[in-house]
């Protein structure tokens, strides 16, 4: 019986790269040619949240192809943890930009999409799967 693996950061670098570039190029127009009235600010967090989940694609298939606390992950795997990490980001841009953001803050954040992220990947080890006996 071959032994799973996690998909490799290459099988991941479309994903990131459909993501990260167009994230990146509106994040950098937004902020050098546009005001910064109501909309645009929600289209920088959004922009952000979508440039960094894609920056963070290939750290996170890289980080899950070595360290494996409940076996092997999957692309959806992959996607959900980017996807985490970018929502994270924009909540700290967000919460210092309304100058409320503090280190136990970031902790507290941080802690809770781990644990929130662990339990799901808990969740999905204890599924039963017949297909893999």
């Amino acid at each position: 019986m071959e032994e799973a693996h996690s998909p490799s950061v290459r099988s991941v670098l479309p994903f990131a790269f459909l993501l990260a570039v167009p994230g990146w190029i509106w994040l950098i127009y937004l902020i050098t040619q546009t005001l910064p009235n109501l909309g645009n600010r929600w289209m920088f967090f959004a922009a952000a949240v979508i440039a960094v989940t894609g920056t963070s694609a290939p750290l996170v298939a890289y980080l899950n192809r070595i360290i494996k606390p409940f076996g092997p992950a999957t692309f959806d795997m992959l996607v959900r943890e980017s996807t985490l990490i970018g929502v994270y980001s924009g909540i700290l841009i967000w919460l210092n930009k309304g100058q409320v953001l503090t280190l136990g803050l970031v902790l507290i954040l941080g802690t809770g999409f781990i644990i929130v992220e662990l339990l799901i990947r808990l969740r999905t080890r204890s599924e039963w799967h017949p297909d893999q006996e």
